[in-house]
């Protein structure tokens, strides 16, 4: 019989990691299965609980449900607990591990074309996407590292969260005039709905980056970064390399992640 894992979240249905982790089981081995089940607002812990009852191993979470499956777990990963958000669970009879295997996802996908050390980042977002990347990013040493969030006091909280003077900075939109970055990454849900952030003009510096956490569409964040004369890339790979390291987790087995991007590419 096979071991049963799933995601959660709400909206659910775009979701690839039913496809990607199925592809990792065929790779690997691994018997198992990995489903999409969509959770409830309001009603996140009852559907991870009734799943873990059912005889699920462990869960992926995505938005909006990242800060709240922090609060449910009992033990917590030290980047998990650095985030304060977790996007994958593992259980353990009544016990429930938290990672977040976002920023490393995120980190080994920009790193395979971009060295981030001594690079001006603009994170936008303040939520459960943003928290994650954070401290990954912060290892790679970048000169700056600026969140912004349409609530500047949650962006200047999450900074104040990873204190680290000169490079940690927070604030609101209103603070981007007249700044330009490196990278600029959007961690905010706005690409669900196919809203902009309001991003000034100019915060692309020359041969910047620009980086959507959304996968599988053209969004206003990316064509607004082309606009701008910005190299513009989805998070499919992040996708893959953070399931990759869910998978990992799971199952004690580091699954190949190139053969998997090219599948879903060419799709």
């Amino acid at each position: 019989m096979s071991d049963r894992y799933a995601v959660f979240g709400n909206p659910i249905a775009h979701t690839l990691s039913p496809r990607i982790h199925a592809a990792f089981a065929a790779q690997t081995g691994q018997a198992l299965t990995y489903e999409a089940l969509l959770a409830p607002l309001g009603g996140f812990p009852e559907a991870v609980a009734a799943f873990s009852r059912a005889g699920g191993q462990g869960a992926n979470v995505t938005v909006p449900f990242k800060e709240e499956a922090h609060a449910l777990c009992d033990h917590l990963s030290p980047r998990a607990e650095a985030a304060g958000a977790v996007n994958t669970l593992k259980f353990a009879g009544d016990a429930i591990f938290g990672d977040n295997t976002d920023g490393v996802g995120l980190v080994n996908d920009l790193t395979g074309r971009l060295d981030l050390e001594g690079k001006r980042i603009l994170l936008l977002g303040a939520g459960g996407a943003a928290r994650g990347v954070v401290l990954p990013l912060l290892q790679q040493r970048p000169a700056e590292l600026f969140i912004v969030n349409r609530t500047a006091a949650r962006a200047e909280e999450l900074a104040a969260r990873f204190a680290t003077p000169g490079v940690m900075r927070g604030g609101g939109y209103e603070a981007l005039e007249g700044r330009r970055f490196d990278l600029v990454i959007n961690a905010t849900a706005a690409s669900l709905s196919g809203d902009l952030p309001p991003l000034p003009a100019g915060v692309f510096a020359p041969g910047a980056q620009a980086y959507e956490m959304m996968y599988g569409r053209d969004t206003p964040f990316l064509a607004f970064a082309r606009g701008e004369g910005a190299h513009g890339s989805d998070g499919l790979g992040m996708l893959v390399e953070q399931a990759a390291e869910a998978f990992f987790l799971w199952r004690g087995v580091r699954p190949k992640t190139a053969p998997v991007m090219a599948m879903l590419r060419a799709c």
